[in-house]
Protein backbone atom coordinates (compact mmCIF):
# COMPACT_ATOMS: atom_id res chain seq x y z
CA UNK A 1 0.00 0.00 0.00
CA UNK A 2 1.81 3.57 -1.49
CA UNK A 3 1.22 6.40 1.14
CA UNK A 4 3.22 8.82 -0.61
CA UNK A 5 2.80 12.66 -0.21
CA UNK A 6 3.45 15.36 -2.60
CA UNK A 7 7.19 14.65 -4.43
CA UNK A 8 8.70 14.81 -7.44
CA UNK A 9 8.77 11.21 -9.48
CA UNK A 10 13.11 11.22 -8.46
CA UNK A 11 12.51 11.47 -4.56
CA UNK A 12 13.43 9.05 -2.23
CA UNK A 13 10.98 5.59 -1.47
CA UNK A 14 10.50 5.14 2.01
CA UNK A 15 8.73 1.46 3.34
CA UNK A 16 7.44 2.10 6.45
CA UNK A 17 6.81 -1.94 7.70
CA UNK A 18 4.73 -1.83 11.27
CA UNK A 19 1.58 -4.14 12.42
CA UNK A 20 0.15 -1.63 14.42
CA UNK A 21 -2.02 0.51 11.63
CA UNK A 22 -2.29 3.70 13.53
CA UNK A 23 1.06 3.98 14.34
CA UNK A 24 2.07 2.86 10.72
CA UNK A 25 -0.25 5.47 8.79
CA UNK A 26 0.84 8.38 11.17
CA UNK A 27 4.33 7.54 10.10
CA UNK A 28 3.59 7.23 6.54
CA UNK A 29 2.00 10.65 6.31
CA UNK A 30 4.42 12.42 8.44
CA UNK A 31 7.16 11.63 6.20
CA UNK A 32 4.75 11.58 2.69
CA UNK A 33 4.01 15.13 3.74
CA UNK A 34 8.09 16.12 3.80
CA UNK A 35 8.42 15.27 0.10
CA UNK A 36 9.08 11.23 0.42
CA UNK A 37 7.19 8.27 -1.71
CA UNK A 38 6.29 6.32 1.45
CA UNK A 39 4.99 2.39 1.00
CA UNK A 40 3.87 0.29 4.02
CA UNK A 41 3.45 -2.93 4.58
CA UNK A 42 1.91 -4.93 8.26
CA UNK A 43 4.48 -7.61 8.19
CA UNK A 44 7.93 -9.55 6.76
CA UNK A 45 5.67 -11.13 3.87
CA UNK A 46 4.03 -7.71 2.86
CA UNK A 47 7.67 -6.13 2.76
CA UNK A 48 8.97 -8.66 0.99
CA UNK A 49 6.17 -8.07 -1.55
CA UNK A 50 6.41 -4.53 -1.80
CA UNK A 51 10.03 -4.74 -2.03
CA UNK A 52 9.58 -6.73 -4.90
CA UNK A 53 7.43 -3.88 -6.77
CA UNK A 54 9.59 -1.40 -6.07
CA UNK A 55 13.07 -1.29 -4.61
CA UNK A 56 13.38 1.02 -1.06
CA UNK A 57 15.88 3.44 -0.31
CA UNK A 58 15.23 3.33 3.61
CA UNK A 59 13.21 0.85 5.68
CA UNK A 60 11.42 1.93 8.61
CA UNK A 61 11.36 -1.44 10.55
CA UNK A 62 9.32 -2.30 13.53
CA UNK A 63 10.94 -5.38 15.66
CA UNK A 64 7.33 -6.66 17.24
CA UNK A 65 6.15 -7.94 14.25
CA UNK A 66 3.79 -11.25 13.53
CA UNK A 67 5.25 -14.30 11.92
CA UNK A 68 9.39 -13.42 11.50
CA UNK A 69 10.45 -10.27 13.80
CA UNK A 70 11.98 -7.51 12.53
CA UNK A 71 15.76 -8.34 13.85
CA UNK A 72 15.27 -11.28 11.59
CA UNK A 73 14.43 -9.20 9.08
CA UNK A 74 17.14 -6.75 8.94
CA UNK A 75 20.24 -9.52 9.36
CA UNK A 76 18.49 -10.71 5.65
CA UNK A 77 18.49 -7.31 4.40
CA UNK A 78 21.83 -6.39 5.69
CA UNK A 79 23.17 -9.39 3.69
CA UNK A 80 21.26 -8.29 0.53
CA UNK A 81 22.16 -5.12 -1.32
CA UNK A 82 22.66 -2.66 2.12
CA UNK A 83 19.38 -0.81 2.09
CA UNK A 84 19.40 1.07 5.05
CA UNK A 85 17.04 0.03 7.68
CA UNK A 86 15.87 2.30 10.50
CA UNK A 87 14.46 0.17 13.67
CA UNK A 88 11.71 2.01 15.14
CA UNK A 89 10.68 -0.23 18.53
CA UNK A 90 8.80 -0.12 21.81
CA UNK A 91 12.01 -1.69 22.90
CA UNK A 92 14.52 0.55 23.95
CA UNK A 93 17.05 -0.39 26.43
CA UNK A 94 20.88 0.03 25.23
CA UNK A 95 21.57 -3.89 25.05
CA UNK A 96 18.08 -3.93 22.54
CA UNK A 97 20.02 -1.20 20.22
CA UNK A 98 22.92 -2.37 20.39
CA UNK A 99 21.46 -5.95 19.14
CA UNK A 100 20.17 -4.26 16.42
CA UNK A 101 23.31 -2.31 15.17
CA UNK A 102 25.14 -5.91 15.39
CA UNK A 103 22.21 -7.61 13.23
CA UNK A 104 22.81 -4.54 10.52
CA UNK A 105 20.51 -1.44 11.57
CA UNK A 106 21.78 1.83 10.65
CA UNK A 107 20.06 3.62 13.38
CA UNK A 108 17.84 2.26 16.28
CA UNK A 109 14.86 4.89 17.63
CA UNK A 110 12.48 3.94 20.52
CA UNK A 111 8.70 4.26 20.56
CA UNK A 112 7.13 6.69 21.02
CA UNK A 113 9.76 9.36 19.24
CA UNK A 114 9.02 12.65 18.32
CA UNK A 115 8.12 12.45 14.41
CA UNK A 116 10.41 15.03 13.88
CA UNK A 117 13.40 13.44 15.56
CA UNK A 118 12.96 10.50 13.35
CA UNK A 119 12.43 13.08 10.08
CA UNK A 120 15.99 14.19 11.43
CA UNK A 121 17.38 10.13 11.13
CA UNK A 122 16.17 9.15 8.21
CA UNK A 123 17.27 12.45 6.52
CA UNK A 124 21.31 11.72 8.51
CA UNK A 125 20.97 8.07 7.20
CA UNK A 126 20.00 8.92 3.71
CA UNK A 127 22.76 11.74 3.57
CA UNK A 128 25.62 8.90 5.33
CA UNK A 129 24.50 6.03 2.48
CA UNK A 130 24.19 8.84 -0.83
CA UNK A 131 21.67 6.41 -2.33
CA UNK A 132 19.95 9.20 -3.79
CA UNK A 133 22.49 9.75 -6.33
CA UNK A 134 22.53 7.39 -8.91
CA UNK A 135 25.02 4.97 -9.93
CA UNK A 136 27.03 5.64 -12.97
CA UNK A 137 27.14 3.09 -16.11
CA UNK A 138 31.19 3.19 -16.06
CA UNK A 139 33.63 3.40 -13.45
CA UNK A 140 35.97 6.05 -13.27
CA UNK A 141 39.37 4.72 -12.91
CA UNK A 142 40.91 4.74 -8.97
CA UNK A 143 37.09 3.60 -7.85
CA UNK A 144 38.16 0.33 -7.10
CA UNK A 145 40.74 -0.44 -4.01
CA UNK A 146 42.11 -4.19 -3.74
CA UNK A 147 43.28 -5.75 -0.70
CA UNK A 148 44.06 -9.30 0.78
CA UNK A 149 42.63 -10.71 -2.45
CA UNK A 150 39.08 -8.50 -1.89
CA UNK A 151 37.95 -5.90 -4.30
CA UNK A 152 35.87 -3.25 -2.49
CA UNK A 153 33.83 -0.86 -5.36
CA UNK A 154 33.71 2.95 -3.70
CA UNK A 155 30.81 3.97 -6.23
CA UNK A 156 28.60 1.09 -6.70
CA UNK A 157 29.71 0.38 -2.49
CA UNK A 158 30.14 -3.06 -3.71
CA UNK A 159 32.46 -5.57 -2.11
CA UNK A 160 33.73 -8.81 -3.85
CA UNK A 161 35.58 -11.80 -1.52
CA UNK A 162 38.64 -13.51 -3.11
CA UNK A 163 36.29 -15.63 -4.66
CA UNK A 164 34.51 -13.13 -6.89
CA UNK A 165 31.03 -13.45 -4.33
CA UNK A 166 29.25 -10.42 -3.87
CA UNK A 167 28.80 -9.23 -0.16
CA UNK A 168 26.31 -6.79 1.61
CA UNK A 169 27.36 -4.33 3.40
CA UNK A 170 25.17 -1.98 5.50
CA UNK A 171 25.51 1.73 4.31
CA UNK A 172 27.61 1.81 8.00
CA UNK A 173 29.89 -1.24 7.39
CA UNK A 174 30.73 0.94 4.18
CA UNK A 175 31.32 3.87 5.47
CA UNK A 176 34.05 2.21 8.07
CA UNK A 177 35.72 -0.24 5.62
CA UNK A 178 36.14 2.97 3.22
CA UNK A 179 37.59 4.57 5.98
CA UNK A 180 40.53 2.08 6.60
CA UNK A 181 41.04 1.29 2.99
CA UNK A 182 41.48 5.02 2.72
CA UNK A 183 44.06 4.69 5.90
CA UNK A 184 45.49 1.46 5.87
CA UNK A 185 48.71 0.71 8.15
CA UNK A 186 47.85 2.91 10.55
CA UNK A 187 46.48 3.08 13.97
CA UNK A 188 42.94 4.62 13.75
CA UNK A 189 41.52 5.46 17.39
CA UNK A 190 37.60 5.05 17.44
CA UNK A 191 37.06 9.02 17.26
CA UNK A 192 39.18 9.45 14.09
CA UNK A 193 37.01 6.45 12.54
CA UNK A 194 33.67 7.86 13.34
CA UNK A 195 35.00 11.14 12.00
CA UNK A 196 36.39 9.48 8.63
CA UNK A 197 33.13 7.06 8.48
CA UNK A 198 30.14 9.23 9.36
CA UNK A 199 31.09 13.00 9.52
CA UNK A 200 31.64 15.53 12.59
CA UNK A 201 27.57 15.75 13.07
CA UNK A 202 27.05 11.53 14.13
CA UNK A 203 24.62 11.42 16.94
CA UNK A 204 25.54 9.86 19.87
CA UNK A 205 24.09 6.22 19.30
CA UNK A 206 26.78 6.02 16.66
CA UNK A 207 29.81 5.68 18.70
CA UNK A 208 29.29 1.99 17.97
CA UNK A 209 32.89 0.94 15.76
CA UNK A 210 33.02 -1.84 17.99
CA UNK A 211 29.92 -3.54 16.29
CA UNK A 212 30.71 -2.18 12.58
CA UNK A 213 34.17 -3.88 13.23
CA UNK A 214 33.01 -7.05 14.16
CA UNK A 215 30.44 -7.46 11.47
CA UNK A 216 33.25 -6.68 9.01
CA UNK A 217 35.83 -9.22 10.59
CA UNK A 218 32.89 -11.39 10.25
CA UNK A 219 31.86 -10.95 7.00
CA UNK A 220 35.81 -11.64 5.83
CA UNK A 221 36.04 -14.87 7.83
CA UNK A 222 32.56 -16.04 6.00
CA UNK A 223 34.16 -14.88 2.57
CA UNK A 224 37.46 -17.09 3.00
CA UNK A 225 39.77 -14.68 3.50
CA UNK A 226 43.37 -15.53 2.37
CA UNK A 227 44.32 -13.42 5.54
CA UNK A 228 44.37 -14.52 8.79
CA UNK A 229 43.31 -10.67 10.22
CA UNK A 230 42.43 -7.85 8.11
CA UNK A 231 41.31 -5.36 10.99
CA UNK A 232 43.81 -5.76 14.42
CA UNK A 233 42.78 -4.49 17.64
CA UNK A 234 45.76 -2.54 19.28
CA UNK A 235 44.79 -2.26 23.09
CA UNK A 236 44.05 1.04 24.33
CA UNK A 237 44.68 2.84 20.64
CA UNK A 238 42.30 1.92 18.21
CA UNK A 239 41.82 -0.54 15.38
CA UNK A 240 44.92 -1.40 12.33
CA UNK A 241 44.09 -1.88 8.50
CA UNK A 242 46.82 -4.81 8.38
CA UNK A 243 46.68 -5.33 3.90
CA UNK A 244 48.41 -2.71 2.15
CA UNK A 245 45.91 -1.47 -0.44
CA UNK A 246 46.39 -0.92 -4.26
CA UNK A 247 43.86 1.62 -5.76
CA UNK A 248 42.56 0.33 -9.54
Amino acid sequence: MECSGPGMPSAVRILVVDDDPEIRDLVCEFLGRHGFLVDAAEDGPAMERALAREPADLIVLDVMLPGEDGLSLTRRLAAGPGTPVIILSAVGEDTDRIVGLEVGADDYLAKPCNPRELLARVRAVLRRNGERQSRPAAVPAGTTVEFAGWRLNLVRRELRSPQDVLVGLSGGEFSLLRAFVERPQRVLTRDQLLDYARGPDVDSFDRAVDVQVSRLRRKFAAGGSISSEIIRTIRNEGYLFLPGVVRR
